[in-house]
């Protein structure tokens, strides 16, 4: 048995402030309460909400001050993600604090939720951590887990527990809750999912087992999320098949097939070229609506992200 116990924050955030005293209050609260806690998860975008005008540069004080509560606890802390400045854009990037307060890995979200996370980067590098004593672990955000090809990734580099951060309100989580099930079961691991509730999401936070199953949802609430998840039923899962049956990731291992759809000269996708393009839908568009009830466009002060993932 490989014991390990995670928690997850599904907080109460706002899409306009900072969350950020709010968010260290609830990690201090979790650990007086459940001092056992191995690693803290929270949502996508909860420190400073949806709005890329609150962008930073890495390192910041904001990091700095979850370094040092990590530090404080002993604590793995995945802070959810901040919008991250660079030179070569903005990023929507999660950093991964390990229990010495040290910042060891940043992930940048590879799929924005387009065409609603507007003027965010697309992120190309994968993350996966070791945890000494417990597993390996990958790291994905939001709208990321609708492409299954990036948790099969993470799968295939040896991930037993994903990692998901999200922000949705939306009318879609119901679907998205099924992803989540569907992707735990896929790739045979734990998938720890955590949305917000307020601007932050809908919550309905889930943790799934590597055989799909549901080992605790929460409501629409603030909640904490403790568990304490035992890594050894990856290992078990993958080396004699989900539930006793299929054995998914050694089939895709053994597989006959190299799918042409991921080579973009081959010509297998052309028919995604006749989709259109990639933009939020507007009255008088192929959406239906009459244009003689076009609203005003949004100002430049807009949060991007007023619709999660």
């Amino acid at each position: 048995m490989r014991p390990f116990a995670i928690a997850g924050l599904q907080l109460n955030v706002s899409g306009r402030k900072s969350n950020y005293a709010h968010i260290s209050d609830r990690i201090e609260m979790l650990m007086h309460l459940y001092p056992w806690v191995h690693m803290v998860l929270v949502s996508e975008l909860a420190t400073f909400g949806g709005w890329t005008g609150n962008a930073m540069t890495s390192p910041n004080e904001i990091e700095d001050g979850y370094c040092r509560l990590a530090a404080k606890h002993r604590i793995w802390l995945i802070p959810g993600s901040l919008y991250e400045q660079t030179a070569s854009g903005i990023y929507n990037m999660s950093p991964v604090i390990d229990p010495n307060g040290t910042i060891i890995k940043r992930y940048r979200k590879m799929f924005p939720f387009m065409p609603y996370e507007t003027g965010v980067e697309s992120g190309t590098e994968f993350c996966v951590f070791d945890v000494p004593e417990a597993g390996r672990f990958g790291l994905s955000i939001c709208y990321d887990m609708w492409f299954p090809e990036t948790t099969r990734t993470l799968a295939a580099m040896g991930a037993e527990v994903i990692l998901h951060p999200t922000l949705t309100p939306s009318i879609d989580r119901e679907v998205e809750l099924s992803i989540v099930r569907a992707t735990a079961a896929m790739n045979q691991c734990f998938v720890v999912d955590i949305n917000g509730i307020g601007d932050g999401g809908n919550g309905r936070s889930l943790l799934a087992s590597p055989t799909g199953d549901v080992l605790y949802q929460a409501g629409s609430n603030e909640e904490m999320l403790p568990i304490e998840i035992d890594l050894d039923r990856v290992r078990r899962s993958r080396e004699v098949g989900l539930k006793g049956l299929g054995q998914p990731l050694k089939s895709f291992r053994d597989r006959a097939v190299d799918f042409a759809v991921y080579d973009r000269a081959s010509g297998v996708s052309s028919y995604l070229d006749t989709l259109g393009p990639l933009e939020k839908m507007a009255r008088g568009s192929r959406a239906g609506l009459p244009s003689n009830l076009a609203a005003a466009e949004p100002s430049a002060t807009t949060p991007t992200n007023e619709v999660g993932h």
